[in-house]
């Protein structure tokens, strides 16, 4: 008689998964009616997590639907381009953060949670004014280009990344005297047909 395997680290135990399934709907179903708050279900969970069979047997879970990802990802050309895409906006966001960031090297020097948390958010909001900064002066310049008489192809917009540092003086100098001055209202009309490129995303 063939000996059944163990499960491993690298093997779904199935018969864990199928003996506590209702256990797994009963806490679905909990959260998704508010009766219990996913982090607090958490903490419960994690608490001698290794005797929590419903802890464990959600782990198996986890892998089912990591394995089941993986498979998609392997299979799926388009799938594989996208994550592609979004993957290499995520870098390029975070190398122009770094940029933005110069300070000690992109450093937290605090200890402090609060500092820390302050540190993070106003970087990200500094980093959120140039790129809007930059996206307004891509308009203009499209709007430009438009006004002599040249089209302007979607394909070719869409390819212009908003996280451009060479026109933007970060060691320069910083003038307060406009604080105080209210900026003309910017035009967020662009005269650009963008349709086709959701049609292309459809199409994949």
């Amino acid at each position: 008689m063939r000996p059944i395997r163990e499960a491993g680290r690298n093997v779904i135990d199935w018969r864990l998964i199928e003996t506590h399934f209702k256990d797994l709907m009963r806490v679905i179903v909990s959260i998704r009616e508010g009766a219990i708050s996913s982090v607090l279900l958490l903490k419960r969970l994690r608490s001698g997590s290794r005797r929590n069979a419903t802890y464990t047997a959600f782990r198996e879970v986890g892998k089912v639907i990591r394995t089941v990802q993986l498979l998609r990802y392997l299979s799926d050309t388009p799938l594989r381009a996208r994550v592609t895409a979004a993957t290499n906006k995520v870098e390029a966001f975070n190398g122009f953060s770094d940029w933005v960031r110069f300070g000690q090297h992109g450093t937290v020097a605090a200890n402090d949670p609060v500092e820390q948390e302050k540190d993070v958010k106003f970087t990200s909001l500094l980093a959120n004014l140039v790129i809007f900064h930059n996206t307004l002066d891509i308009a203009d310049v499209v709007r430009e280009l438009q006004a002599e008489g040249q089209a302007v192809d979607p394909l070719d917009l869409a390819q212009v990344s908003p996280y451009l540092t060479e026109h933007i003086k970060r060691f320069g100098e910083c003038s307060t005297h406009e604080l105080g001055i209210t900026p003309d209202a910017y035009d967020t009309r662009l005269d650009v047909d963008f349709s086709m490129l959701g049609a292309d995303e459809a199409a994949a």
